[in-house]
């Protein structure tokens, strides 16, 4: 069993998990998951790939507006919202946004209102995909969306959007992309947690643990949890829009401003924040060949759907490198699935499915 030194005393798992849930309990919470998601073998596409048995982690069934990681982060941050008295939401991201969604979906059931700024990352003019999946999620929980060019600061924009807001009365609360700060990443420190338990209850030792990774949050809470836990569960990232040192750098700053704001006086250890950033292909949000094989093999496998953007091409990534052998001499792989299936509605073309048959 994995120990660690805090205060002085060697831990065990029990009581490091005792110590992040009583962590954890400082900070203001608002439920809006179906925790704790399942955490479930996918054995045909293990079989498929002969190496690893491989689990999924279903973040996808979070429940907030057909699920995603994201709602973990939206039960900190709009409870710190609801905390300063906010009435109004605003946050950015993409077009075909999963965070956006989720975020949308919250301020609706919270009773707040909600802004939501959209870059255009993939200058598609496909109506597709910028009208269906997400976006029209988005607009039917009632948000206000407004389209931003690519390559602007998003910070800036949302700050300037907040002070017309304040000057018609309102009181917003300012989300960044992916609900990615020291607050939003506690919800992956409680995933952490609540994996390790489940696992623990299981009889399952998880010898890694993979997931797409992005705007830093979901991993960074890992990182942290993880760190804190004291688990040797190898983490790896895949990542979905920037190189791999721009990416390491970034989560492993989040991860240490995540720890130092559980308080817990833990350091993490920089060579506990892994990424592979060979699967991005062209860039953010746009398709590749390895992500359209994975999203349609786990589909037809697994029946299980993932996105085109973060789940997918995590998956691709997974799958290619069971297949070089990069998980040789594991035997349980845990992949986190982030959800986003609504963006599927938002890249129906990209499949080249058969026809229907009369």
């Amino acid at each position: 069993m994995s120990t660690s030194k805090i205060a002085g005393r060697a831990l065990g798992f029990d009581a490091n998990l005792a110590l992040v849930k009583r962590a954890l309990a400082k900070f203001p919470h608002v439920k809006l998951g179906h925790l704790p998601t399942p955490l479930e073998p996918m054995d045909r596409l293990s079989e498929a790939l002969g190496g690893p048995r491989i689990w999924v982690k279903r973040d996808d069934c979070t429940g907030l507006s057909s699920g995603g990681n994201k709602t973990r982060k939206l039960e900190f941050l709009m409870a710190d919202a609801r905390k300063q008295g906010a009435d109004t939401i605003i946050t950015q991201g993409a077009t075909q946004s999963n965070h956006a969604r989720q975020t949308a979906a919250a301020s609706a059931r919270l009773g707040m209102g909600c802004h939501i700024l959209l870059e255009d990352r993939t200058g598609s003019n496909d109506p597709q995909y910028n009208f269906n999946g997400n976006v029209l999620l988005d607009r039917l929980h009632g948000a206000m969306i407004a389209k931003r060019a690519a390559g602007l600061d998003m910070n800036a924009e949302m700050a300037t959007l907040a002070e017309i807001l304040r000057q018609s009365g309102k009181k917003p609360y300012l989300i960044p992309g992916g609900g990615s700060n020291r607050i939003g990443a506690l919800g992956y420190v409680n995933c952490a947690a609540e994996l390790t338990q489940q696992a623990a209850q299981m009889n399952l030792k998880i010898d890694a643990l993979v997931h797409a990774t992005g705007s830093t949050g979901t991993q960074a809470g890992l990182v942290a949890g993880l760190s804190a836990l004291a688990s040797d569960i190898y983490l790896l990232g895949i990542g979905v829009r920037a190189p791999q040192e721009q990416q390491e750098s970034a989560v492993y700053d989040l991860a240490c401003k995540t720890m130092d704001y559980l308080g817990m006086g833990i350091a993490v250890a920089r060579n506990r924040v892994r990424a592979n950033c060979d699967y991005v292909g062209p860039g953010y949000g746009l398709p590749t060949e390895g992500m359209k094989n994975a999203l349609k093999l786990l589909a037809r496998l697994e029946g299980l759907l993932l996105d085109p953007v973060y789940s997918g091409k995590g998956m691709d990534g997974l799958i290619d490198l069971v297949r070089t052998g990069h998980f040789d001499g594991m035997k349980n792989i845990v992949f986190l699935h982030t959800g986003g299936s609504a963006a599927l509605f938002g890249y129906p073309e990209i499949f080249d499915l058969p026809g229907y048959q009369n």
